[in-house]
């Protein structure tokens, strides 16, 4: 709304009450905003939208993983895509519900949409957190890093240090010493637990990488984002959704990248696809 990407929002939920409060707060800001309609509604006033975010899924709670809430979301996202492809939706579905790997398969399968037009937020925010880390490390401006977090949004994600570059030059040639690369990275993977044990749910961060993959979208920019998708072999791993570097346009996903990385990272790769794989083969 604040960024007047869409003409039209509407807000879809189980609790219709909820929903209406929600877009009769938003449509007052939007007063000092925008032109834009935003309103409650249901899933067939969804059907000819461009893009349908899927948020609603199990709340984690506490130290409780992602992976833990699987079940419970996957009914839920199920639930959505199911009615949302009844009402004749054929658009771009973003995922966002938790574990969003293992969701935004579920929602592909739900839907029988193309892959590319199905995508998770993925390690979009981890990676924005990691160069958001890193820069408070080297006393830059977060813009100066490049770094990418790449696997399951989750416990198992792989902060790849080998790719990240500070205006041009990997870490160890502008810092000496580097930052310390296990501390940091276990900042980044447990950065939401403690926003959560503090408000009870993360909200304003990865509502921006929303925001910012439906710019990406819609504007057709073609701009490499590393998000979840339906993996095909990259990296040895098929038939996984994980994230990677991914050229999202018009279409969805255009093309996933595969970023040069060390035989460690590689391996951590791959053993995070293999405990997504686990926890989907237990729903």
């Amino acid at each position: 709304m604040l960024r007047a990407l869409f003409r039209e929002i509407v807000l879809i939920d189980a609790n219709p009450a909820l929903a209406e409060a929600e877009a009769a707060d938003l449509s007052d800001a939007n007063a000092l905003a925008r032109p834009a309609r935003i309103w409650a509604g249901g899933y067939e006033d969804a059907a000819r939208a461009g893009i349908a975010v899927i948020t609603a899924g199990a709340a984690t709670h506490g130290d409780e993983s992602r992976l833990a809430v699987a079940a419970r979301s996957a009914a839920i996202v199920e639930s959505c895509v199911t009615q949302l492809m009844q009402a004749g939706f054929d658009g771009v579905l973003l995922v966002a519900a938790n574990p969003v790997d293992l969701m935004a398969h579920r929602a592909l399968l739900a839907s029988g949409l193309p892959p590319a037009r199905v995508i998770g937020t993925g390690t979009l925010l981890d990676s924005s957190r990691l160069r958001q880390t890193l820069a408070a490390a080297l006393h830059v401006a977060p813009a100066t890093v490049d770094a990418l977090v790449i696997g399951e949004h989750g416990d198992s994600e792989v902060a790849a240090f080998s790719t990240a570059r500070i205006a041009g030059l990997p870490l160890d040639a502008f810092a000496a010493p580097a930052p310390d690369h296990a501390a940091i990275a276990a900042r980044v993977r447990t950065a939401a637990y403690a926003i959560i044990a503090g408000k009870g749910y993360t909200a304003f961060g990865v509502a921006t990488a929303i925001v910012r993959i439906c710019e990406a979208i819609v504007r057709d920019e073609r701009v490499a984002l590393p998000v979840s998708a339906l993996l095909t072999g990259q990296l040895g791993v098929s038939d996984v959704y994980l994230s990677l570097p991914c050229l999202l346009g018009a279409g969805g996903v255009e093309r996933v990248l595969v970023p040069e990385l060390t035989d460690a990272e590689a391996a951590a790769f791959r053993a995070s696809a293999e405990a997504v794989r686990a926890a989907g083969a237990l729903l």
